[in-house]
């Protein structure tokens, strides 16, 4: 099977050629308008399949594909919002050349539109779908898996994040150009409403259960197809909302000033600063690799309202193999023998999430669900700071964090002091216990409205802290505070292992420098059935300040 990839050295369709290129059975014409940089990226790559080609979508397309013949053209080049009078153009010649047509368009008017083609489609038994990217095949996907059970959808809200070192190609930054602070097509109280994009904004939290959650996000208001087509799956449904969160957050602000510019009149749009733009999105690298997409879906259940989000987190160089897959799916489905129906139409209905899985596997790709409903704000801290990953964690683990009221336990532990005037005297202001061995420890904990007092005693000496949930910056963490200083730590789980690592601090509630956050290594396990800890905390120049490492069973046991 013949593949024709036009811009397959690009953005997104370098990371389809990654995808397919170790998949037997297809050739791939990697296709440009400069056939040196395919020639180029074929030899970097080093496939067999791969075939460097030249193709100019603007040019003569039928001359062009009769010598290729290909199977299926796959356009992955745009920006789809700029193709001008005959938007289908390269549609329509794939079915004359006897090929089927996919795209990774994701432009509202593109997508949706791609329909008035069906009848040519149909009348040659070819297939043209529309919006294989992350919007709509992937959210669709996703909001159909996370609806299951649910026996009406009120609202559904989709943030993508990408990682700030990921690179961004012309075509997007030139889309996002286009409609920056021009008013879009919205459906807000079951109503198409208006509203501006990258202007308007929401804050979402990207949290997988036992997994360290990206920091709240800022997302802005985006011209994706799932603003309206979603309507289509869900008829009654009340609002959809799609956002790109912008990183570092100064890009944020930057992009969200120039959007207001366009609101205000000062500017007709940005497609003029595109370049600029690019540079500076492409130059602006800090803050950790790390990108991500969270789906929410609200509706009744069978135990009342309830909102079932999903999360998605992806580390390094595989976050921006993500808008590629849906189509990578597609053509699997080929290879598979059920290929797509004829027709042309939107693809938001073509996939389910399970497709997806299988080209995520063995990448650094995470993903998980929650669910919170009103019962869920009675249960005790730990579950609702972990989710799901609560359960995987080992029984000694859950009987301890499920507490209510008053407990207390008691045990043994082992004891170390760093060295040194800083490391005493910081161990002297916390309360941290003397080194010792074989040392008879107890914490005693209550509970009120989620919020936990811990009071550690190690021979006869005490420090207190206190735990609740994170809110705004910390949304997703657990925040513990010993005195004026608070810090906020991720809970993770490791094969039934619970770990706590320090994601920021602040001292007075006045934020401090993560760099000069205290590490260490934090986690309680299981072993020989019983409670058991490692605490070793260290400080930047100071080194280890304390270690105490132990077990504890209930009280009297």
């Amino acid at each position: 099977m013949k593949i024709l990839i036009v811009g397959g050295y690009g953005t997104f369709g370098s990371r389809l050629v990654e995808l397919l290129c170790g998949e037997p059975g297809l050739t791939l014409l990697v296709a440009g308008r400069s056939l040196v940089r395919a020639e180029a990226f074929c030899r970097r790559e080093s496939k067999a399949n791969l075939i460097p080609s030249y193709f100019d979508r603007d040019g003569d397309l039928q001359a062009q594909l009769a010598p290729l013949k290909p199977d299926i053209v796959v356009d992955a080049s745009g920006p789809f919002q700029a193709y001008g009078e005959k938007p289908y153009a390269l549609a329509e010649a794939a079915f004359a050349a006897g090929a089927d047509y996919l795209d990774l368009a994701d432009g509202v008017a593109y997508v949706r539109a791609i329909t008035q083609i069906d009848g040519q489609a149909r009348a040659r038994g070819r297939v043209a779908l529309s919006g294989l990217s992350t919007v709509p095949a992937l959210s669709a996907a996703v909001a159909r898996h996370l609806a299951v059970g649910l026996t009406r959808i009120e609202h559904i809200a989709v943030g993508i994040a990408p990682s700030p070192h990921a690179p961004v190609g012309l075509s997007v930054i030139k889309a996002i150009a286009g409609y920056a602070g021009q008013p879009i097509d919205m459906l807000r109280d079951a109503k198409v409403r208006k509203a501006y994009a990258l202007i308007d904004s929401r804050t979402m939290q990207i949290n997988i259960p036992g997994i360290a959650p990206l920091r709240p996000i800022r997302f802005a208001l985006v011209d994706v197809p799932d603003l309206l087509l979603l309507r289509d799956i869900w008829p009654d449904i009340q609002s959809v909302w799609v956002g790109a969160g912008v990183r570092p957050a100064l890009l944020h602000r930057l992009l969200w000033c120039c959007a207001w510019l366009v609101r205000w009149g000062a500017l007709d749009n940005l497609r003029r600063w595109a370049g600029l733009m690019r540079r500076v999105l492409n130059k602006a690298r800090w803050g950790e690799d790390r990108g991500g997409m969270i789906v929410t879906v609200s509706g009744e259940g069978e135990a009342g309202f309830e909102t079932r989000s999903w999360h998605l987190i992806a580390e390094g160089n595989d976050g921006p193999m993500i808008p590629a897959m849906a189509a990578a799916a597609i053509i699997r489905r080929y290879l598979a023998g059920t290929p797509p129906q004829p027709g042309a139409r939107p693809a938001h209905g073509e996939l389910e999430l399970g497709d997806f899985l299988p080209l995520m596997a063995g990448r650094a790709i995470e993903t998980g669900v929650r669910v919170q409903r009103k019962s869920d704000r009675g249960l005790p801290l730990y579950p609702q700071v972990m989710g799901s990953a609560f359960e995987r964690l080992a029984e000694p683990l859950k009987a301890l964090h499920w507490l209510e009221g008053t407990a207390s336990f008691g045990g043994r532990a082992d004891i170390a002091r760093g060295q040194g005037y800083l490391a005493n005297l910081v161990c002297r202001l916390v309360g941290f216990p003397e080194g010792g061995e074989n040392v008879p420890v107890t914490v005693a904990f209550s509970t009120r409205n989620s919020k936990e007092s811990w009071r550690r005693t190690f021979a006869g000496k005490s420090f207190v802290s206190t735990q609740e949930l994170g809110r705004g910056r910390r949304a997703g963490l657990l925040v513990e505070r010993f005195g004026p200083m608070a810090f906020g730590l991720a809970v993770l789980e490791d094969e039934g292992r619970l770990r706590l690592t320090v994601r920021d601090w602040s001292f007075l509630g006045i934020p401090l420098p993560a760099r000069l956050a205290p590490g260490g290594e934090v986690f309680e396990h299981g072993d020989g059935g019983r409670f058991n800890f490692s605490v070793a905390i260290t400080f930047p120049l100071i080194g280890l300040l304390v270690h105490y490492r132990g077990w504890l069973v209930p009280a009297g046991a």
